[in-house]
């Protein structure tokens, strides 16, 4: 992409569907740079993050393929909050150097940046033109990751304990994409916003 590269932040709490609107805007031709994918990547057998891994936390959080056994590291995250800390210094630099090769390398007039976790993590904002947050009530959020994930209601509160409030979330957004109703109400939304980026992202080309 030019240097003029316009980038939609989009996020939103766990649960609340972001990865299902990040699926419209693939659908609909935008590049989609997905953290959470990338940090998969980084974490699988012989990804790029296990050996600092391995020498940071021991071999119990390396599962037998090589990967890392995400339960026990969670299990490990919660219990101290400097694990955490640690875990995200190896995976959040590696994270960001290899999401602005992908955008750098799109093709698309605009690209939308998934972080699960960009308002809590302020270095993101200053990368993005605009903030999409995609939003639900709590109880929503709760269910889904419930029925999906296996996970108690308590362990899915926790989760949403460490990330941003909703309300921190919808005063730093730009745009909401309310994904209370089902996948066509948010599909609908999605496509009007990418009209609206797409204006966006031609009159920056013109600046």
């Amino acid at each position: 992409m030019s240097e003029h590269a316009f980038v939609v932040g989009l996020t939103g709490g766990i649960g609340s569907g972001k990865s299902a609107a990040a699926d419209f805007f693939a659908e609909l031709g935008v590049a989609v740079v997905d953290t959470d994918r990338i940090a998969h990547a980084l974490t699988a057998p012989g990804g790029g993050a296990m050996a600092a891994i391995r020498g940071a936390f021991g071999s119990g959080v390396v599962a037998e393929d090589g990967s890392l056994n995400r339960p026990a590291m969670r299990m490990l995250a919660f219990e101290d909050p400097d694990v955490r800390k640690r875990l995200e210094g190896i995976l959040h630099p590696m994270i960001r150097e290899e999401s602005d090769r992908q955008c750098q390398g799109a093709q698309t007039p605009y690209v939308v940046l998934v972080v699960p976790l960009l308002i809590e993590s302020g270095s993101y904002r200053g990368r993005v033109q605009r903030l999409c947050v995609v939003d639900c009530p709590e109880e929503v959020q709760v269910e889904r990751v419930v029925s999906r994930s296996g996970l108690e209601a308590s362990q899915v509160r926790a989760i949403m304990a460490v990330q941003a409030r909703r309300g921190d979330r919808l005063a730093a957004a730009d745009d909401v994409v309310d994904n209370s109703g089902d996948l066509s109400q948010l599909r609908e939304q999605v496509a009007g916003l990418h009209h609206r980026y797409l204006a966006l992202a031609a009159q920056l080309e013109g600046v």
